[in-house]
């Protein structure tokens, strides 16, 4: 049984009150809330553990180090990787994908060549490849959307090429909640011999995933969006394509042998992993792991798309809303006509709906909508009928006021 009243239990912050009232979160898309057992791994492993992980020889040390590998090992299985020498730990999805675009781009492109991404990429999956396109003199081409928020994929199929080096797309848009047909994008490149990075950081709070059922040759993800801490993310990349790319950082760890005459690189994974890594950071996102795996991935997209649906039937009733995308998932994006987002979201924060407003790092998508911005509202495992209900009340109340 999915018992949200005894999960919010897990989640001290909800207990809180905003200007008077109790808070209801829906701004989980941004980053969710942690629940106890990740805030005491954290407090346990600063408080017994705490050392330096890998190269030293006292007790604290390899401790550190075997519940960091540890980690390594609770990723690999959630994404069902074969390895966990396929397993990178960065600092979020944003540095994955500079890490890809770097070290890949190196590799692999060179000028005239081509990378493809969408209409609806964040921020982090257009820029880190324009910095590839100033240093190497790539091309990027962009996948467009349909005017119902999907992905144009006979188009898509127009854009590959000879010249074609990566697809690089989201599984689910931050802002549309589209839920990306993946699997079918990835067969296509992989009949043109293009290999395919996925943005997962909306779908895996959400979907299970299995890197090699999608067969997608590059997966990122953040910690803080699935209920693990701040300043931890993932790429997945399929080891053969691993080997042959560059590292991304030079320093300590991610080195065999440094001498004047030349430096040798680390094995997978450590060749990316320059410097001291957030040990605590990653063990802390092992237990986020597990505590989503106890409950059941299945189970809490069940219960989020029932509030998804039910926020959706409120909006819907709402006179002056208009509704972007609307695909049954985690995310919901709209605006009151005639009324700028920032000033919905502030008057719905006095009424303590935690909402968030703006272009959500996705400037082209909105420009393609011809918006400058939307209110979203997102949901997480512990949100509750009572919090669709709330925020619908309390918007229905800003949509009379304006």
């Amino acid at each position: 049984m999915f018992d949200v009243t005894e999960i919010r239990t897990d989640f001290p912050i909800l207990t809180r009150q905003v200007y008077g009232r109790p808070l209801v979160y829906l701004d989980n898309a941004a980053t969710t809330q942690k629940p106890l057992a990740v805030i005491k791994a954290i407090t346990d492993a600063y408080s017994t553990i705490n050392a330096n992980v890998h190269r030293g020889v006292h007790r604290l040390s390899q401790e550190a180090t075997n519940l960091h590998e540890a980690a390594r090992e609770t990723v690999r299985h959630f994404l069902g990787a074969n390895s966990t020498a396929e397993i990178l730990f960065t600092r979020g999805t944003t540095e994955s994908l500079n890490l890809l675009a770097t070290s890949f781009g190196e590799a692999f492109c060179h000028e005239g060549d081509e990378i493809i991404v969408s209409e609806m990429e964040h921020h982090s999956n257009i820029v880190p490849w324009q910095l590839l396109q100033q240093r190497r003199g790539i091309v990027l081409r962009v996948i467009p959307i349909t005017d119902d928020g999907r992905l144009d994929i006979e188009a898509f199929k127009r854009l590959l090429n000879e010249r074609t080096r990566l697809v690089s797309v989201t599984h689910v848009s931050n802002v549309l909640g589209t839920v990306n047909p993946v699997k079918e994008i990835v067969r296509i490149a992989h009949d043109h011999v293009v290999p395919v990075a996925l943005d997962g950081a909306q779908a895996v709070p959400h979907i299970p995933i299995n890197v090699q059922e999608l067969d997608c040759d590059f997966y990122a993800f953040s910690a803080h969006k699935v209920y693990g801490p701040t300043g931890v993310g993932v790429l997945y990349g399929k080891e053969r394509w691993l080997e042959q790319m560059p590292p991304y950082q030079g320093g300590g760890e991610m080195i065999g042998h440094v001498r004047f005459s030349g430096t040798t690189w680390n094995e997978l994974p450590y060749k990316f992993e320059a410097g001291t890594p957030d040990y605590i950071g990653t063990i802390a996102t092992a237990r986020a792991l597990d505590y989503v795996e106890d409950l059941g991935l299945s189970a809490i997209a069940s219960h989020e798309h029932a509030l998804a649906r039910r926020a959706l039937d409120g909006l819907r009733a709402i006179p002056r809303i208009h509704i972007y995308g609307g695909e049954l998932s985690s995310v919901i994006s709209f605006n009151l006509d005639g009324v700028h987002p920032a000033d919905v979201g502030t008057l719905l924060d006095h009424l303590g709906i935690a909402v968030r407003t703006g272009h959500h790092c996705a400037q082209p998508l909105m420009e393609r909508l011809g918006i400058p911005g939307t209110v979203r509202i997102s949901f997480a495992l512990y949100n509750t009928e009572d919090d669709v209900d709330a925020f619908l009340a309390a918007l229905q109340r800003v949509a009379t006021m304006l």
